[in-house]
């Protein structure tokens, strides 16, 4: 044999001669697939199984209830009359229940203004409505608080459900006094309602007059016409021009006198 020949036949019997391989690779594969096979029949026999009981419990053990087919809509009612609002409810197949009332302070008395259940709401037929109704604006007498004096007429009107706005007046009275109050005591209000009183700023000051040497009669009418009252004029004996004329007056001159106040006069008599 050539040494050609025998070199070609090396490299032919290399090349058609097996691969190695490592011993047990082709049967674990095998093992592998089969135990992912023998896995995913399980998952559907697991998923079968759940599916199944989950029939068979709420079919046969726990059956769901067939829907409720006797049901009607309930309508809403708020701002009806008691009346209207029980023929409302009779039409659609229901019936009127208890009726509550409650003050309402815009709404006049026998007007809805709650229910339950509530309007959109199901209800089997025949089914009562429960209701509230208004019963109307509290009404309250405005107190006679002419007696009282400032701060406790105010507490007294405000305690009663009135809203007060405070005036003030001339007046004999004195300061902080009640002078009138709008409306009158008496008188039937829906509350909360506005209520003016008036206080008074006390007697109008007045400047007292200059009254010296002046006759005694004249200065009487004059502090009449001002307002003043004279409840007395003393005399006191006076030569010559001073007789029947004042020579003394308290309060003073220019003195600032509540009008209404009381004034002495001195006026000169004669002698004898």
């Amino acid at each position: 044999m050539k040494m050609g020949e025998s070199i070609q036949k090396r490299r032919k019997g290399g090349a058609s001669s097996p691969v190695a391989r490592k011993p047990g690779g082709w049967k674990s594969r095998k093992m592998a697939d089969g135990w992912l096979k023998y896995a995913s029949r399980l998952a559907g026999l697991a998923v079968v199984g759940l599916g199944g009981g989950y029939l068979v419990a709420t079919r046969v053990f726990f059956p769901v209830p067939p829907p409720p087919v006797n049901l009607v809509e309930v309508p809403s009612l708020e701002g009806l009359t008691l009346g209207d609002a029980g023929s409302r409810l009779t039409d659609a197949g229901l019936a009127l229940g208890p009726v509550e009332g409650l003050r309402h302070p815009a709404l006049d008395s026998g007007v809805v203004v709650g229910q339950g259940p509530l309007g959109g709401q199901l209800l089997t037929r025949g089914g009562e409505v429960r209701i509230t109704v208004s019963l109307g604006p509290q009404r309250q007498a405005v107190p006679d608080v002419m007696r009282l004096v400032g701060d406790r007429a105010l507490r007294v009107l405000e305690a009663t459900g009135f809203e007060v706005t405070v005036d003030s007046a001339d007046s004999d009275l004195l300061a902080g006094s009640v002078v009138s109050v709008d409306p009158s005591a008496g008188t039937m209000l829906r509350v909360p309602a506005a209520v003016r009183v008036a206080l008074s700023r006390g007697p109008a000051m007045l400047p007292m007059p200059y009254l010296l040497g002046m006759d005694g009669r004249q200065a009487t009418d004059s502090l009449a016409v001002l307002g003043f009252a004279v409840p007395a004029i003393d005399t006191v004996f006076r030569f010559g021009r001073d007789q029947g004329l004042v020579v003394a007056q308290n309060p003073a001159a220019d003195s600032l006198v509540a009008r209404g106040s009381s004034v002495r006069l001195t006026v000169g008599r004669p002698g004898g």
